[in-house]
């Protein structure tokens, strides 16, 4: 159920479940290889709220790169934590959902209008990468 909903609230035209490596790779066994990141790797702008204003090479104040979601699931453990974010100002994933504005904000809109039991399914699944 939280997959279907991650896919309903258009978190995935971001977080893409699944990439490939490329086609011509000098080992061949890692060629088309699918990479479960949950990322585009690409730039978009995170509205207002996470800007810092201060741009970094092609990103500008407001934009960021789509963090991969893979490895959610060891952060406490791995770093003492669950701090989320650029600046590790979400304390945990539904924050990190509510702090998405700019290109982001449809997908934290629908987040929010789903009743509360599809959004703890939506976090569990997320928690679980």
């Amino acid at each position: 159920l939280g997959a279907q909903l991650f896919e309903r609230a258009q978190c995935a035209h971001c977080h893409v479940p699944e990439l490939r490596t490329g086609a011509h790779s000098i080992i061949p066994a890692q060629a088309n290889v699918p990479v479960r990141a949950y990322t585009d790797l690409l730039l978009h702008d995170m509205g207002e709220e996470l800007a810092d204003g201060r741009p970094d090479f092609a990103a500008d104040g407001r934009e960021w790169r789509t963090a991969p979601l893979w490895g959610l699931s060891a952060l406490r453990e791995r770093n003492g934590h669950s701090d989320l974010l650029h600046d590790g100002r979400a304390r945990n994933v539904t924050e990190a959902i509510l702090w998405h504005g700019g290109e982001a904000a449809p997908a934290r809109e629908l987040f929010m209008l789903m009743p509360k039991r599809e959004r703890q399914a939506l976090v569990r699944f997320v928690e679980s990468l």
